[in-house]
């Protein structure tokens, strides 16, 4: 398996139908599918094909930034692999309030008492949300429930009584404590939603919370670091020769 950094050069010569695996940074505003069908589209256009597979290993929504693993071609095989994989996210929670999806995609719906909120209650709540939990995932997220994603039924007003999954936080802690924000730290198993663990962490302290901002940092040994903006990666595949242009290097040589 080859994963191609971000260098233009890197580009050229590889082939996307047979397999590459690239590194990207998810822009704020778009869902990870958004990343997905418009990295399709200008390989499409730029290949002449009509159809090619492009796939990512782990949803991020929309509000979220950071790292998408995204793969073309027979390397979609290798997605299922890259998503069993422990991530690591960074991130800010807004203390004293809930919404009903757990981040600021929605308004808030309940406020709570936070002054009584020390550093070091809040690191003990954090110590009290490590290790393996059972988390009940948010009413906003992707999960199917008769057929149809919760986030549906969520906007029509329903709610449903959520089993806990398994899950394992390895590390959750606190790098900026200023009332009522708070800056921080997780890595964490697949299947892991940080919006849930943003309003446990206010159940926990006898207050609300929720996401206004997070950003995936690492999926397994891949780093955000290592990661393509998704506009340079456009603009790489766009400046490869076409097919037209190839097969007339190939008669002048």
């Amino acid at each position: 398996m080859v994963i191609l950094h971000p260098t233009a050069s890197i580009l050229e010569g590889c082939d996307f139908l047979e397999g590459v695996t690239l590194l990207v940074d998810k822009p704020a505003g778009w869902t990870s599918f958004d990343v997905v069908n418009k990295i399709r589209f200008h390989l499409r256009k730029k290949l002449g094909v009509k159809k090619i597979k492009v796939g990512h290993a782990g949803t991020l929504d929309p509000m979220a930034t950071g790292l998408l693993i995204i793969c073309t071609g027979k390397a979609t095989r290798l997605l299922t692999d890259f998503q069993g994989l422990d991530k690591s996210y960074t991130g800010t929670l807004q203390l004293g309030a809930t919404t009903p999806s757990y981040d600021a995609e929605t308004a808030v719906d309940a406020f709570y008492p936070y002054e009584h909120i020390s550093p070091i209650q809040a690191q003990e709540a954090c110590q009290g949300l490590t290790g393996p939990l059972e988390q009940i995932p948010p009413m906003y997220s992707a999960i199917k429930k008769d057929g149809q994603p919760l986030y549906k039924k969520a906007r029509k007003g329903e709610t449903l009584e959520l089993a806990g999954r398994p899950v394992v936080i390895h590390s959750f802690t606190i790098t900026r404590f200023e009332l009522p924000e708070v800056d921080f730290f997780v890595r964490c198993s697949k299947g892991t939603y940080i919006r849930s663990l943003a309003f446990d962490f206010g159940r926990v302290l006898n207050s609300g919370a929720y996401l206004t901002a997070l950003c995936r940092t690492s999926i397994g040994e891949y780093d955000l670091e290592q990661a393509w903006q998704l506009e340079a990666l456009l603009e790489a595949i766009a400046s490869l020769p076409s097919i037209a242009e190839e097969i007339i290097q190939t008669d002048e040589a």
